[in-house]
């Protein structure tokens, strides 16, 4: 039975850089931001990432709506390693072959210390059929990070992961898939 995927990405934490692992909350801005993207919007279930600048504000939302949450660790950001906390900026000072590798393909060229995108990868789309598998007929939001939208975006729109980073998933912003997923779609 297909089900009607939407990705929200978390809004601002007002900390910039590769923030994959760090558990930052949500600033005033980020909390406007995420609730102007659902506004007019209704779901049957939540799905979000344990990082509280994504499950504080599901809390919030799910309670509001009255509909269920659920926790899904397969949904945290990758693990940026030596670069959590860290600016391009300051990358580009210490480290800036291994950031342009990154940014051109980060298949193989994971951050030193990180997340492999092929772990990253094979994590959130078993997560993204287990929950088509769960839910179908429903309306889901996933509330998460950039990477992980990313890499979903990737997945439905047929791109190759070396395009990942061009991808424009801005803080707080709404992406309504219109393609029904099925739970027999291969990912």
């Amino acid at each position: 039975m297909p089900l009607a995927l939407d990705l929200l990405r978390h809004g601002d934490t007002g900390h910039a850089g590769f923030r994959g692992t760090l558990d930052d909350p949500l600033t005033a801005q980020g909390w406007q931001q995420m609730e102007q993207a659902v506004a007019e919007q209704n779901w049957d279930v939540v799905i979000s990432s344990p990082l509280q600048r994504c499950a504080a504000f599901a809390q919030a939302y799910a309670t509001r709506q009255g509909v269920p949450l659920k926790i899904d660790a397969r949904l945290v950001e990758l693990d940026f390693g030596l670069w959590e906390g860290k600016t391009a900026a300051e990358l580009m000072q210490s480290d800036a072959t291994a950031l342009q590798n990154f940014w051109q393909d980060p298949e193989r060229h994971p951050p030193p210390q990180g997340e492999r995108m092929a772990d990253f990868s094979a994590r959130v789309l078993q997560a993204w059929q287990d929950i088509a598998h769960e839910h179908g007929g429903q309306r889901v939001l996933i509330i998460s990070h950039g990477g992980v939208i990313r890499r979903l975006l990737c997945q439905v729109l047929g791109l190759p992961l070396n395009k990942l980073l061009t991808l424009d998933v801005a803080h707080g912003s709404l992406h309504i898939l219109n393609a029904k997923i099925s739970d027999k779609e291969t990912v």
